[in-house]
């Protein structure tokens, strides 16, 4: 069994462990894991046992991630371990986010090993996904910073879940990130996911104020359970307050999944209204995404409203974006482009 030693912990009473690495907390018990499955206790220290054991690899386009103004049109290295810290009733990779290690297939691959597979494949980034990546914070440094040195670029694909601290080491070579703001109300969070809204919006405006990090925001919306116009307006005026106009939205399709089997699919009218609704009250850039809606997912200019990036599907068919700027009336265009 592969294993590291954890970082983000401490010692406490009844041979104890607190992990610190989310704002879960979990106090872990000699011979357990926490709620993530993948960091246990062992003789009394906190070791990673997804240390080097992701599930699987792909090569997918970075729109997937989703990511539109990051390197579009590139392809991205994409992977994941077992486990995660978050309980998403409607959770769509749940067989990997909810299994534990030595129930699954699990590779064998260390950092370099890593690097090493996007190299040979030419993708100029890595993606952390499929489960959170927080919960195998300790992998992701060593990745990342050896891509870093090796000039591809770092992504994490994420919730947002994680202690003020950890975050610091965990985001330190990290150049993107997709946030997914689950929903807007702290009853959703609960009720849903088994998390708090407020430390995800803690995370967003970090990353906003205090890194370099390239993020844009999706949210999956449910029928029923946040996808009320009054909601997607909440979410945007927080975002517009506190974030800017210029962070990328996505609004996404929900399918029938894991403990929601009995949900109806999201509408594709559910996303194309929110998405007026956020471009109504001034995000400059809002996508859809889970259905084939080219207008949704198309990039527009802000100030000429050219068709800048035309996409189909996860697929760039027009990029008229030069050195982050329009082609036709030169307005700068928030992202990495180059």
């Amino acid at each position: 069994m592969n294993r590291v030693l954890a970082k983000w912990w401490e010692a406490t009473e009844e041979d104890r462990i607190l992990c610190t690495l989310c704002p879960r907390y979990c106090k872990i018990g000699v011979g357990q894991p926490g709620f993530c499955y993948i960091r246990q206790n062992i003789d009394g220290k906190l070791y990673s046992i997804g240390y080097g054991r992701p599930t699987g690899f792909a090569i997918d386009p970075v729109e997937k991630k989703p990511l539109n103004h990051f390197l579009p049109g590139t392809s991205i290295l994409s992977f994941g371990t077992a486990g995660c810290n978050l309980g998403c009733k409607f959770c769509q990779n749940w067989s990997m986010s909810k299994a534990k290690l030595d129930d699954d297939n699990s590779l064998d691959v260390s950092p370099e090993g890593v690097v090493a597979l996007a190299k040979s494949y030419g993708t100029p980034s890595i993606a952390f996904t499929y489960n959170d990546p927080t919960i195998f914070g300790e992998y992701v440094i060593d990745i990342s910073k050896i891509a870093r040195e090796e000039e591809i670029k770092s992504v994490m694909v994420t919730a947002g879940y994680i202690d003020k601290e950890a975050r610091k080491d965990v985001y330190k070579y990290i150049d993107a990130a997709n946030v997914d703001l689950k929903g807007f109300t702290e009853r959703f969070y609960w009720k849903n996911t088994y998390s708090h809204l407020e430390d995800v919006l803690d995370t967003l405006i970090w990353l906003k104020n205090e890194t370099d990090v390239w993020f844009e925001i999706t949210t999956l919306l449910i029928p029923d359970e946040n996808d009320s116009s009054e909601e997607v307006k909440q979410e945007c005026d927080w975002i517009l307050n506190n974030l800017g106009d210029s962070v990328p939205l996505h609004f996404t399709a929900f399918h029938p999944d894991f403990k929601m089997r009995d949900k109806e699919r999201t509408p594709e009218k559910t996303l194309t209204r929110a998405r007026k609704i956020a471009m109504d009250m001034g995000i400059k850039y809002c996508y859809v995404g889970n259905v084939h809606n080219a207008e949704g997912q198309t990039t527009y200019c802000p100030n000429c409203n050219e068709k800048l990036i035309k996409r189909d599907w996860h697929s760039v068919i027009l990029n008229k974006i030069v050195n982050g700027y329009c082609k036709s009336c030169g307005e700068k265009i928030e992202g990495v482009f180059n």
